[in-house]
């Protein structure tokens, strides 16, 4: 069975290049473009990982992760933050509100955000 993998992404150039990677790598996608959306999504579908950009319309990222630590009913599900803010606040922050992992998108590839994704995995799809 796929994994299930939830992009949240409001770059509509990025979330079509990267999710249409992922879904032709096999994985189960499910892409939302807001932070209220991705809150939702994340309730309806429960994916087993979530990439979360933070800069959003709505809900920023921080604030969907604060949401998914407070709220009983949201999924504990692993985040990996994609985003253009690399400082080293913004990194800080984000590991605290329990990050597994911080991608700075100017400093990655497609293949690199796919190749983290699948070792989430451990490889596997």
């Amino acid at each position: 069975m796929a994994h299930k993998v939830l992009l949240v992404e409001d770059d509509p150039f990025l979330s079509s290049l990267l999710g249409n990677r992922l879904k032709k790598e096999g994985f189960d996608l499910s892409v939302t473009h807001s932070g209220n959306e991705a809150v939702k999504t994340l309730k309806e579908v429960k994916p087993e990982l979530m990439l979360l950009d933070l800069i959003l319309p709505g809900k920023s990222g921080f604030e969907v992760m604060e949401e998914m630590n407070t709220d009983p009913q949201a999924p504990k599900t692993p985040v990996i933050i994609i985003s253009n803010l690399g400082q080293e606040a913004d990194v800080a922050r984000g590991k605290e509100l329990g990050a597994v992992d911080y991608v700075v998108k100017a400093r990655m590839t497609i293949d690199d955000m796919v190749d983290k994704v699948k070792g989430f995995f451990g490889g596997k799809k």
